[in-house]
């Protein structure tokens, strides 16, 4: 039996399973959602380098391993993982789920406003109060995107919040997702829908941690909707254990003025990909997307991004910076799309990479699709190594090579971390990437 054909049959028994147990929110829209999305997948199967879209990335260990649906339950693991996600000390309202299940003990769902509706998407999904429907699914589009079909077809639980118009949220709002290995491979779909209303604004921090030496996969979704004048800060920290896949959709969706920024940081796994998908649909939109990734030893990390502007005077600004050592492998595949109808669109798009080892690679391909000439758009990447003569210079001035080569990389990198606004979030992973590339060098290393 081919591998498309293994793992139709695998997540078809997947399906087939939740169905027998009573699948959670039995309505009739999210069955049916769920019976398209599931066609979808038998009808895509995953894809394979002959997608231009996958050319960089080989899914193949993931359509060969026979996952099984991750468990509910909670052991000193996840609570660990838990504390030391929790990112300082920061006041926040925190939804915590370990193996893509909801768990109340470690969370504290506190409404921050009157009117905000924060919650697990099961939970939401059971008392609908009608925001969920016009929403959920009519983003992220899953009909040419297995991952996204698999997600939409299987998502057991999740996070949902709604911001109604009018709303200023002082605290950033935590989704933490824990997944704890076991003696099998699993597999978790978790499920974000955040709608924010017109004139609102929110800080989301979406973090994913693993706990245990197991093989897992996370295949993730998240949908953000904006309102006219909304401002939404979104954060991601991905931090999956060394056998870990991990493969994310965002999809972001802006009214008119609109302001998004992402700041998506990328350092565990031995495969991850995040895409990150921004839909300016609003007159005088704004949206940032930054990011950093770190990988060592074999990891593959992919980052796909879009930024579709489709209205008039949209400005998008987007950074991404890799630092890469041992044999690892990095992608940067970013488009910036512009529609005929958005005149004076103002976008820059850059993608810088620092690698520190002769076995390591980056593939960065950055584009610009333009439909209207009433516009300023540029691009640009580069790949490089470090400044030699910015080591002679730190060296020059009584400082080791290694500890010279691990402040340069540190510097490369911090530029993203320093973008970040929440300062306690800020602050730890400063002091994590100061240890990071202080362990790194061979003078940090333990005999």
């Amino acid at each position: 039996m081919s591998s498309a054909a293994q793992a139709k049959t695998l997540y078809e028994s997947h399906f087939s399973e939740m169905e027998k147990g009573g699948l959670p929110n039995g309505k009739a829209w999210i069955r049916n959602l769920r019976e398209r999305a599931m066609a979808r997948f038998n009808g895509l199967g995953f894809p394979t380098s002959r997608n231009e879209e996958w050319k960089y990335t080989d899914v193949a260990p993931i359509a060969n391993t026979v996952f099984q649906p991750a468990r509910r339950g909670l052991d000193r693991d996840a609570a660990d993982a838990a504390a030391r996600a929790a990112l300082g000390s920061f006041e926040a309202c925190r939804l915590v789920f370990v193996n893509g299940y909801y768990e109340p003990g470690l969370s504290s769902p506190r409404p921050p406003l009157e009117g905000v509706e924060i919650s697990s998407l099961a939970a939401a999904l059971e008392g609908d109060g009608g925001w969920l429907e016009p929403h959920l699914a009519r983003y992220a589009g899953y009909e040419n995107h297995a991952f996204v079909a698999l997600n939409t077809a299987l998502m057991g639980d999740g996070a949902a919040l709604y911001v109604p118009p009018g709303r200023i949220l002082t605290e950033p709002i935590q989704l933490l997702f824990i997944s704890v290995a076991g003696p099998e491979p699993a597999v978790s779909h978790p499920r974000i829908l955040i709608v924010i209303g017109k004139g609102s604004q929110a800080s989301v921090v979406e973090s994913y941690l693993g706990a245990g030496e197991g093989v897992y996969l996370v295949n993730a979704v998240t949908e953000l909707v904006i309102g006219e004048n909304g401002v939404v800060e979104h954060y991601k920290l991905q931090r999956e254990s060394e056998r870990a896949y991990h493969i994310a959709t965002l999809q972001a969706h802006l009214a008119g003025s609109a302001n998004f920024s992402s700041h998506s940081i990328a350092l565990g796994g031995i495969l991850a990909r995040n895409e990150i998908n921004a839909v300016l649909d609003g007159e005088g939109c704004e949206c940032a997307l930054n990011g950093l990734y770190l990988a060592s030893g074999e990891q593959h990390v992919d980052n796909h991004t879009r930024i579709d502007h489709v209205k008039p005077h949209g400005t998008s600004r987007e950074l991404y910076k890799g630092v890469l050592d041992g044999k690892a492998r990095g992608i940067f595949n970013g488009k910036i799309y512009v529609h005929k109808a958005a005149h004076k669109t103002d976008a820059k798009q850059t993608n810088k990479n620092l690698l520190l080892s002769r076995g390591a690679w980056v593939d960065t391909k950055p584009q610009l699709e333009i439909y209207n000439n009433d516009v300023k758009c540029s691009h640009g990447s580069t790949i490089g190594q470090l400044d030699q003569d910015a080591i002679f210079y730190l060296r020059s001035r009584g400082i080791g090579v290694e500890t010279a080569r691990s402040l340069l990389t540190y510097a490369f990198a911090s530029d993203i971390i320093n973008r970040i606004k929440i300062e306690p979030m800020r602050v730890q992973l400063d002091r994590l990437l100061a240890g990071k590339f202080q362990a790194d060098s061979p003078a940090g290393r333990e005999p």
